[in-house]
């Protein structure tokens, strides 16, 4: 499943939990993103962008981690406000790498900005990331049918053609598992088990 949730855990699982994605029910906090907004379709500008975003922090990381910090990367990157992190300059960036509620790492830091600079001229060729991004799909869903997580692939060629014009078009840290980490979270792609409610929407 991509570099989202993990694809293995050692929690037993309930009856009533039996029929979820196995990887939901590893973590409160899991379960809150899968039941709320994993898979389902987003079309948010600023919320892609912060998934976007998330998702290339994530690089190396568990998603869990990600998550756990999720508020104070909101906080510390303007609610993920893609024209102010653009304007981002270098004493904000040494202020970041100081926050510890954060991932320190100047190269993902520096990728956000980056990121936020080259999505606002995706926004200004498009009319908004929504309508760029939905395009890789025909604004429509891929369902998926997973059986089991060993169904779920890491990247497809649509993860590809993504990681590949968004790199062409200035993007960091948006390889092609990282794109297909964002598909899937942002509902451009349905991974859910089928049969998990999320399946069905």
């Amino acid at each position: 499943m991509a570099t989202d949730p993990p694809h293995t855990n050692n929690t037993a699982r309930t009856a009533q939990d039996a029929a979820i994605c196995p990887w939901a029910v590893s973590d409160p906090l899991y379960r809150q993103y899968h039941d709320l907004e994993w898979g389902r379709p987003l079309h948010d500008d600023q919320a892609l962008f912060e998934l976007l975003i998330l998702e290339g922090m994530q690089a190396g990381l568990s998603w869990l981690t990600i998550l756990r910090k999720r508020e104070n990367f909101r906080l510390a990157f303007a609610g993920f406000d893609p024209a102010q992190v653009a304007e981002f300059d270098e004493a904000k960036v040494a202020e970041l790498l100081g926050n510890a509620g954060i991932i320190r790492n100047r190269l993902k830091v520096r990728a956000a900005i980056t990121n936020a600079q080259a999505f606002l001229k995706l926004q200004a060729e498009f009319g908004s990331f929504d309508r760029y991004v939905w395009s890789f799909v025909a604004d429509q869903p891929v369902i998926n049918t997973p059986v089991s997580l060993a169904d779920v692939p890491a990247r497809t060629e649509l993860s590809d053609r993504l990681s590949k014009d968004l790199t062409r078009r200035g993007f960091k840290f948006v390889g092609s598992t990282i794109c297909y980490a964002f598909l899937q979270a942002a509902g451009l792609v349905n991974d859910h088990l089928v049969s998990c409610p999320g399946h069905r929407g």
